[in-house]
């Protein structure tokens, strides 16, 4: 796969022609299928359904105490507070990849830094990636959603990375909600099931 200029999964290659990073349509016109996508939100409804999908985590994140915290559910080796912290980090790498038309795989490995204890801590954090996404998100032209953002995982469009980012922080939702229940904690609201709606969640939570 590298030697054929492919970096990383997912990836295709037919004879010489080579298609990779998240492309339905491009794969669909590769191997010669027909291919129809899922119905496609307008930037300004995912931008609506990502602050939905951040508000929620805000709001659950800064119920959880310093101990629960420190928990570590069996199936990834992260910690509460980091993966609270990921949720907003990699919603923030959506504005700053298209700003820098990059998108390095070390902003997704950050972990929270020392000085986010508890979960208040954490929420204050998302407060302000919500303040600057929303700056943004006002501020952006049409054109900004054409550009390409070159990803660790190969070249994609900023709406379909825009797209992508609203399902994964959704996706880290879910398993905050799960947690909360195990650790014996109330979310304030139920998860915000239509938000998510139509999105391209994996079926397995984890």
């Amino acid at each position: 796969m590298v030697r054929r200029g492919i970096p990383r999964p997912p990836g295709v290659a037919l004879g010489d022609r080579v298609v990779h990073g998240w492309n339905p349509d491009g794969y669909a016109a590769l191997l010669g299928v027909d291919y129809r996508a899922a119905a496609r939100f307008s930037p300004a409804e995912l931008a609506a359904r990502l602050d939905r999908v951040l508000e929620a985590a805000q709001r659950l994140t800064e119920r959880f105490d310093a101990g629960q915290m420190d928990h570590v559910p069996p199936e990834r080796k992260r910690t509460l507070r980091d993966l609270t912290y990921h949720v907003f980090r990699l919603s923030l790498s959506f504005a700053d990849a298209v700003d820098r038309a990059e998108l390095p795989e070390e902003w997704f490995e950050e972990r929270a830094p020392r000085e986010l204890v508890t979960g208040g801590d954490v929420a204050r954090y998302g407060a302000l990636v919500r303040a600057r996404l929303s700056g943004w998100f006002q501020g952006a032209g049409a054109d900004e959603y054409t550009r390409t953002v070159q990803t660790y995982y190969g070249p994609q469009a900023a709406d379909d990375l825009l797209e992508r980012t609203t399902w994964h922080a959704g996706q880290h939702l879910r398993q905050l909600y799960v947690l909360a229940e195990r650790l014996g904690v109330t979310p304030p609201a139920p998860l915000p099931m239509d938000a998510l709606a139509g999105l391209p969640l994996p079926e397995a939570l984890w």
